[in-house]
């Protein structure tokens, strides 16, 4: 455990405290004897939680106000205590709208309490931390600020209320295949772009701040944190929110704040229900382009997946003149640039925003050059004209719009009235108001979030509806590298265009059903903005020029990427992505103290190889939902046969179960319940299975219910599944055999066979199955998630033959909020009896829980068995890229489900495109450990996420004995696919006919 924290005698100014996660603050620095200054815009409200702090023994105070008028609450919580040390920007407010219905004053409300707000707060207590050289600050951002908000359920403006994508995504994100998937109701996905920008813009706002303080010992830090509160309980279900109580989010914020806390500063952290987690940037190597006349958009476009690569990432935390040097000294060294297809603009036009110099002049004339009628906007109407001359005297056409970037309506109205309509929009227009934080006025920072960020929104809102329309449109927003690292005396610059990177992400989810496309660069560029701190031959070497193709290849049909975010200088450009680390789970059903979570701390903080890379609020939700049945008390422990003691080797190869704290973990309470376990493992006898065609044996657990008891010993009518070598070879290519795997491709082959994982296609062909909703209680099939599937094979597949299939219940487990159920089904061949395998599936159903059945599970072998990794490097590894067309082959396989092909079905799910089956990826790893270490006799898998055909999948083996452990990921995304997963190998000889 870590030493104590201290929070003894600081003053902890917390705003939005009259409620949710603000009033949990309050509580836990209240309880450490810290002075808690509550504020809220509610005096009721803000006065009720002081009272509770007092009644319990603590010190607290009230300062009422709008966060907007940061100096008046500040003067309260002097007045209060004489000082600030801690402050936690917590206020906020909800205006759910589509873009496209979204309303100037709600755009501005958001601004204005999440963003201003923050501000205000953070300059009043400036002065107070400067001189007391003592100051930490926290600002709240939300998973729609980092990833957008992709499917969240939201209350319409006309009081309708409609169930969207989110729980969608939860259900399919883990699925192998289950039963297809039952749609009840149409999905709504809005994203709100006014939250998404202000609340990623806090995340530049925090390193900005950091890079200022270091000298007064003030650190602010960012945090994304999922619970439920009055804002989140219009958009989360119940039972979720039961699970992500606020309690969860302060032990953290303690943790950060305290006088003898981690040193840690700019960082952000994301956490929920027991999960906790830190989010950084991660950057592809990237690809330089020589800066010659062969750098032109088509040369881009053909070498566009390069700047995608993440097989070598880096992660930069400044905006260092390295980066630039080295793409200084690779210029002279490079050829010329390969030409793909031409890239067009013909009958195009595409407005640009701060056209009349730099960077929006270079992207003008690139663009007029490619054929686009362009709309120079600019306010001085000297420099706009200037530009559309010179594109009129090259056989170009242009127009000007004179005005700030902020009247977006009159910049569209002049695309519309010199040329009829709309196809791109480029928002580049900005401004520098430079200063150091403590000197910033109001002026100042309203300025630039005004030209930067309202500004984008401006020009985008009024192109929206045409772009809408016509089914067809892209834009591109600028943020800056000062808004991926933050700098010092440019806070409200690095604010802005931090904002623009969470407001791009937003709309790309709203309009890529609409074939608009958003994507964003982080240009470096010698402009009249950086003329004031770069030095000349810096301004002459990173011309404006050397980015107009990156840009004008972004904002044409061949780009097929949106909601993306490029880092740009030189000839160079290279993608950023979030990534998060594994973090820490802790229990989720009683909140941490700030101790316990600083003793994980490097654990916290670590990015090894659990990291992943969310790219939505579904992905990211998923490490907080696995957390739920994560419970304190008992380990989980281990059973082994009770009809022989087991030998201290035995014991010893399950001691990782053993000693797991996983959601099978109970909190008994007495010796009876301490005896429950011992006692449900004397039935557990060691030896084989059944043999020949006599179905397994019925394994009745003393807890299960009357309608489990009945369902197991009741099993369903078996039914026939013929399959032919046609259904073979289909089913291998599906898995991603190439045609030139003859044995596996050509009935005439010799040795033609199927992969060993054909088998589990059989739960798609019983006709008969379990009926869940008779064995567990309020069984929705919205909430069932395929967690593991295991196989058997027990004697040479046939490749063409009519199988019995005989569907049982193995098990039904109750993990209080949940149930886990295994279901099997055993094959025989119907032409001579034989068993030729026996594979089980198991699945949990959420809200089906809290029926008094088992909790913990028998051993059954290698299908329950925790396949842990070993602590070294693989033993082998394939890679391999899925096809595009991948999920649309093996669906033909049996498996219909259209979350797999359909892409408005996929979107309800919350995901881009459709998915691939999780037993497609299966086949995929099963085949590579095939091919690598030959025949097995058993494979068992936990499905750990999703694969988006053409993703290239990473199997990572390690031979133990006569087992293979492996898991697969994605390299793309570096997200798990499969995990715990490991085969039997086959003793030389046995089996080895057809398999």
């Amino acid at each position: 455990m870590a030493p104590q924290l201290d929070f003894k005698d600081l003053v902890v100014l917390i705003t939005g405290a009259g409620g949710g996660i603000g009033k949990a603050y309050c509580h836990l620095f209240g309880s450490r004897g810290s002075k808690v200054v509550v504020n809220d815009v509610s005096e009721k409200a803000a006065q009720a939680v002081a009272d509770e702090i007092i009644a319990n023994g603590g010190q607290a105070a009230i300062a009422i106000g709008s966060v907007t008028d940061g100096q008046k609450i500040v003067d309260q919580a002097v007045k209060a205590f004489g000082t600030v040390h801690v402050l936690i920007n917590n206020a906020g407010i909800l205006r759910d709208k589509s873009f496209a219905k979204m309303s100037d004053a709600e755009w501005d409300a958001i601004i204005a309490v999440h963003l201003k707000g923050a501000y205000s707060m953070t300059k009043a207590c400036w002065p107070l931390f400067r001189k007391q050289k003592f100051g930490r600050v926290i600002n709240t951002a939300s998973p729609a600020g980092v990833y957008g908000n992709r499917g969240q359920t939201n209350y319409r403006s006309e009081g309708r209320k409609t169930i969207s994508g989110w729980m969608c995504g939860m259900v399919v994100w883990r699925c192998g295949s289950v039963a297809p998937f039952l749609v009840v109701s149409t999905t709504v996905v809005e994203a709100r772009a006014n939250d998404s920008a202000a609340k990623a813009a806090l995340i530049a706002f925090s390193m900005s701040l950091t890079r200022e303080g270091p000298k007064y010992n003030i650190k602010a830090n960012t945090i994304v944190p999922l619970a439920a509160s009055a804002m989140t309980e219009t958009v989360m279900p119940p039972d979720v929110l039961k699970s992500l109580t606020a309690e969860h989010i302060a032990p953290l914020v303690g943790v950060l704040t305290a006088k003898n806390g981690p040193d840690v500063g700019g960082r952000i952290f994301e956490l929920g229900g027991g999960f906790f987690s830190e989010v950084r940037w991660e950057r592809s190597q990237g690809y330089i382009w020589k800066t010659d006349k062969s750098f032109t958009p088509s040369a881009v476009a053909c070498k566009w997946d390069k700047v995608m690569d993440f097989s070598h990432p880096e992660y930069p935390t400044d905006a260092v003149p390295q980066d630039m040097i080295r793409v200084l000294e690779a210029q002279p060294t490079l050829q010329p640039n390969e030409q793909g297809p031409t890239v067009s603009f013909k009958d195009q036009t595409i407005i640009i925003t701060g056209a009349g110099n730099g960077l929006g002049r270079s992207y003008a004339i690139e663009l007029a050059r490619g054929g686009a009628n362009v709309v120079i906007n600019d306010v001085s109407e000297k420099a706009a004209q200037a530009v559309v001359d010179e594109i009129k005297a090259a056989g170009g056409k242009a127009a000007a719009a004179v005005c700030s970037a902020t009247d977006g309506e009159a910049i569209v109205k002049t695309a519309l009235d010199n040329f009829g309509g709309l196809h791109g929009v480029i928002c580049n227009a900005g401004i520098l108001r430079d200063k150091a934080f403590v000197n910033m006025t109001d002026d100042m920072w309203d300025a630039v979030i005004d030209v930067h960020l309202t500004g984008t929104f401006k020009v985008c809102k009024a192109a929206w509806p045409i772009f809408y329309k016509q089914k067809y449109g892209r834009i591109m927003t600028t943020a800056s590298p000062n808004g991926v690292y933050g700098c010092h005396g440019q806070c409200n610059y690095a604010t802005a265009k931090s904002g623009l990177i969470g407001f791009m992400r937003a709309l790309a989810i709203e309009g890529q059903k609409h074939n608009i496309f958003v994507n964003t660069i982080a240009p470096r560029a010698g402009t009249a903005m950086t003329a004031t701190v770069w030095t000349k031959e810096m301004l002459e070497t990173f011309k404006p020029d050397f980015i107009a193709p990156i840009v004008a290849y972004l904002v044409s049909d061949r780009c097929e990427q949106t909601g993306t975010f490029y880092e740009t200088f030189g000839g160079y450009a290279a993608q950023l992505r979030w990534q998060r680390s594994g973090g820490v789970a802790l229990p989720n059903d009683k909140p941490a103290t700030p101790e316990e979570i600083a003793s994980h701390w490097s654990e916290l903080t670590k990015f090894d190889d659990r990291a992943t890379n969310p790219t939505s609020t579904q992905e990211s939700f998923m490490a907080i939902m696995e957390n739920f049945e994560n419970k304190s008390g008992a380990g989980s422990g281990v059973a082994l046969p009770n009809d022989k003691p087991a030998t201290p080797e035995e014991i010893a190869s399950h001691w990782s179960e053993l000693t797991k704290f996983d959601d099978r973990a109970t909190n008994p309470t007495s010796t009876q319940e301490s005896f429950m376990a011992i006692m449900e493992n004397f039935e557990n006898k060691s030896g084989a299975g059944s043999s020949g065609g006599d179905a397994p044996a019925v394994d009745i657990d003393p807890k299960d219910s009357d309608a489990v008891k009945e369902a197991k010993q009741n099993a369903p009518a078996p039914s026939d599944w013929t399959y032919s070598e046609r259904d073979v070879m289909l089913y291998n290519l599906g898995i991603g055999a190439k045609a030139t795997d003859l044995d596996h491709t050509y009935e005439g082959a010799d040795n033609f066979e199927s992969y060993p994982t054909f088998p589990v296609l059989s739960q798609f062909m019983a006709d008969n199955g379990v009926d869940l909703n008779a064995i567990v209680p309020n069984f929705n099939p919205a909430k069932l998630l395929h967690g593991e599937q295991y196989l058997e094979l027990k004697a040479p597949i046939p490749v063409d033959a009519t199988l019995e299939l005989r569907p049982r219940l193995v098990e039904v487990l109750d993990k209080g909020k949940a149930a886990s159920v295994t279901t099997a089904i055993q094959g025989v061949n119907k032409a001579n009896g034989e068993v030729i395998f026996d594979t089980s599936s198991t699945t949990f159903i959420r809200g089906s829980g809290g029926f008094n059945g088992p909790r913990t599970g028998k051993d059954r072998g290698a299908a329950t068995a925790a396949n842990e990794p070993p602590k070294r490097g693989p033993d082998a590894v394939i890679e391999e890229k899925t096809s595009e067309d991948q999920a649309a082959l093996y669906r033909l396989s049996g498996d219909y489900n259209p979350l797999h092909i359909d892409p408005q079905f996929s979107a309800i799910g919350g995901f881009p495109k459709p998915i691939l089956h999780g037993l497609c990826s299966m086949g995929f790893a099963g085949r590579h450990v095939y091919q690598t270490f030959g025949p097995y006799k058993d494979i068992k898998v936990r499905f750990a996420g999703i694969v988006i055909p053409g993703e290239t999948l990473v199997t990572e083996m390690w031979k133990e004995g006569d087992k293979v452990i492996f898991r697969t990921s994605v390299k793309e995304r570096k997200a798990p696919a499969i995990s715990n997963a490991a085969v039997t190998l086959v003793p030389q000889g046995e089996l080895k006919s057809k398999l």
